[in-house]
């Protein structure tokens, strides 16, 4: 696996976190932190966002089936089945996209949200008052399994790419642990764009056009060193 940080002109220094990363021959993502700068319930989501939670909304990447099917494949690296409500994240917001059931939830995931659904690449965010270091990425065991929803329901994690904090695994492109999600009182996340071998480009655009729509929106960020 291969973690490839972008440095883009705005960003600025925060305290840093560091990510481990374990070797995986399709996984290729990027990983940085941002600072809100004050609490996401302080935070107002400006129109300009919402509307790019439409799925013809005008943006600088637009979904590829090449990278749909890429996606799916490096899921099953590890004998996950990546399909029906085990599917990518990313092509659960399409579908809610088109049905127009893709509403603003807060800065943080909003933006989240709108880069995956027009890259079609998965995206992770946790809370970094929640989730605890050090982090890891790698292949979650047999049995492994987490809450990720308020209503208390579980995903089955055996043989998937999931990012680990000190108490388990936290987020993955399939769901995010409900643990380490954003709330109101969230002050600064890290993100994980899950990209895959192959589209190394897209990835890099993704991660750019996230970060500076994080900047536009008045938040800063700095990429994370993998070790």
């Amino acid at each position: 696996m291969k973690l490839t940080p972008t440095t883009p002109s705005h960003t600025t220094r925060v305290r840093s976190a560091t990510l481990q990363a374990d070797e995986h021959p399709l996984l290729r993502c990027e990983a940085f932190q941002t600072d809100f700068l004050g609490s996401l319930a302080a935070r107002s989501v400006p129109p300009w966002l919402t509307d790019l939670l439409r799925t013809h909304a005008a943006a600088p990447l637009s979904r590829d089936e090449a990278v749909r099917a890429a996606v799916r494949d490096m899921l099953r690296h590890g004998g996950y089945k990546p399909t029906g409500r085990g599917k990518p994240a990313s092509e659960y917001l399409v579908r809610a996209a088109d049905e127009g059931a893709l509403s603003s939830i807060n800065l943080a995931v909003d933006v989240c949200n709108a880069v995956s659904l027009h890259s079609g690449l998965p995206v992770s965010v946790v809370d970094l008052e929640r989730a605890r270091s050090p982090f890891r990425i790698g292949l979650a065991d047999q049995g492994a399994r987490y809450v990720f929803n308020a209503a208390g329901q579980e995903i089955d994690l055996a043989g998937l790419l999931c990012l680990f904090d000190a108490e388990g695994p936290c987020a993955n492109a399939v769901r995010d642990s409900q643990r380490t999600k954003t709330s109101p009182e969230t002050r600064r996340t890290l993100s994980i764009v899950w990209g895959v071998a192959g589209h190394e480009e897209r990835l890099r655009a993704a991660a750019q056009w996230y970060r500076e729509l994080l900047a536009r929106a008045g938040a800063v960020t700095e990429s994370v060193a993998a070790t």
